[in-house]
């Protein structure tokens, strides 16, 4: 008998595009990880028809604004996104969930893609103008459906929300396959499986632990927006707050070669974000402690031993050394977003104080 992954391998790109069995191939070896990562944000970042649970939960959601209304209603396995002026309608069926629990649609229509002017928000259960969209005031039912999407911006909705949606600088969704996989953080993937099969592992993909914690921010922030990226962008205000790696590049303490740092030192991609303020104490006094060990033995997470660096020399907190980033990374709520977002710039916060953009 085969074993499994030899077989999700063996299957037809159309078959994979549907599959959320966890981890796929990779699961005959990292069955832990190939287990969990499905299940996290990153892995649900984009949902087909029936895999998407908050408009089972919520089928028939109304918003209304200005001279439009829209209703998203769904039965079973099917969602239909509508806008009216109370004389013509335009209709479309949700095909792509985007976002894990708040949800953004994007639509092809007439040869051009666009993004829904309103999202679900699981905080109000409800619809509202989609985060980035609060300034647009449609003029015509065509604008009130959505806003029309660049080439570039289409593919790198696609590109950061799922895996092989573009080859070659073109979308191709045929070979798309929904959500963050293995595969989309871990180049070399399938050559590696392929040689895996005939007893071969010098094709090992990249270890992203060994790299610096500059370079760590700037390959997450190929989706969750580098330093470079934003300042580029003119993201100015609070609407950056959602930008981890520009943010935690801003921080007084950041240093791109100590592994104490980076994105990595904290979260694990393949674990669900963990909510705890306590649970990232440790991380915190691996630098500021009386007696915080060197850069290069600061335990506790897999990357830090990898990455030699020099002591910080920071200074410990006088208020406490427990429930760190409650004070030290507010939790920040988008203006009219209904969404909280935890603010990467770490430090001392002071009441009253303007956001530090």
């Amino acid at each position: 008998m085969f074993p499994l992954w030899f077989v999700l391998l063996a299957m037809p790109a159309a078959a994979q595009t549907t599959s959320s069995a966890p981890g796929s191939a990779c699961a005959g070896c990292h069955q832990s990880k190939a287990t969990t990562q499905p299940q996290t944000p990153m892995g649900r970042a984009l949902l087909l028809p029936g895999a998407e649970t908050a408009l089972k939960a919520n089928p028939k959601l109304a918003f209304h604004r200005g001279d439009y209304s829209y209703t998203v209603e769904t039965q079973g396995d099917s969602s239909i996104y509508s806008v009216t002026d109370g004389k013509r309608s335009i209709s479309s069926p949700i095909r792509w969930n985007f976002g894990n629990g708040a949800q953004t649609w994007v639509f092809e229509r007439e040869g051009q893609w666009y993004e829904g002017l309103v999202s679900y928000y699981p905080d109000i259960k409800g619809l509202d103008i989609t985060i980035g969209d609060a300034g647009l005031t449609p003029h015509t039912l065509e604008e009130a459906f959505g806003r029309p999407l660049l080439h570039s911006e289409t593919k790198d909705c696609f590109g950061c929300h799922s895996t092989n949606s573009a080859q070659n600088g073109k979308l191709t969704l045929e070979t798309m396959r929904p959500g963050v996989t293995c595969e989309h953080c871990h180049a070399g993937t399938n050559t590696h499986l392929l040689e895996a099969m005939q007893g071969q592992f010098d094709s090992l993909p990249p270890k992203l632990g060994k790299m610096t914690a500059e370079d760590i921010s700037s390959f997450c922030g190929q989706c969750h927006r580098s330093w470079e990226s934003v300042v580029r962008g003119h993201a100015h205000g609070v609407i950056n707050v959602r930008f981890q790696p520009y943010r935690l590049a801003n921080s007084k303490c950041f240093d791109g070669a100590d592994p104490r740092i980076s994105c990595l030192a904290c979260h694990d991609p393949h674990q669900d974000v963990v909510r705890q303020d306590s649970s990232y104490d440790r991380k915190c006094l691996a630098c500021h402690s009386g007696s915080a060990p060197p850069a290069s033995s600061a335990a506790s997470s897999p990357v830090t031993s990898l990455v030699s660096a020099p002591a910080t020399g920071a200074q410990s907190c006088p208020v406490s050394k427990s429930d760190c980033v409650s004070c030290h990374m507010p939790k920040v709520t988008l203006p009219g977003g209904h969404m909280r977002f935890t603010d990467h710039q770490i430090r001392v916060v002071k009441p009253g104080a303007p956001y530090p953009n």
